[in-house]
């Protein structure tokens, strides 16, 4: 299934859910980033549960340190 990362369309076997898309697809430790899935804000603990559509398009925001 296709799926869109950050403006980038991915190929991925199905199912996935969004921590294998980050540590498998992604190469992503969950810290410091904030998910959407199709513009809908993901808590961490969802992460493991939900599990990606085709065509879903994903977020991803990483925290900076600035000021």
């Amino acid at each position: 299934m296709e799926i869109t990362v950050n403006h980038q369309t991915y190929s991925i076997a199905g199912p996935c859910s969004l921590v294998q898309l980050l540590t498998a697809v992604l190469q992503i430790s969950g810290s410091g980033i904030a998910v959407a899935v199709n513009q809908s804000v993901m808590s961490k603990s969802d992460w493991s549960v939900y599990h990606l559509q085709p065509g879903d398009q994903v977020m991803l925001i990483k925290a900076t340190q600035g000021g």
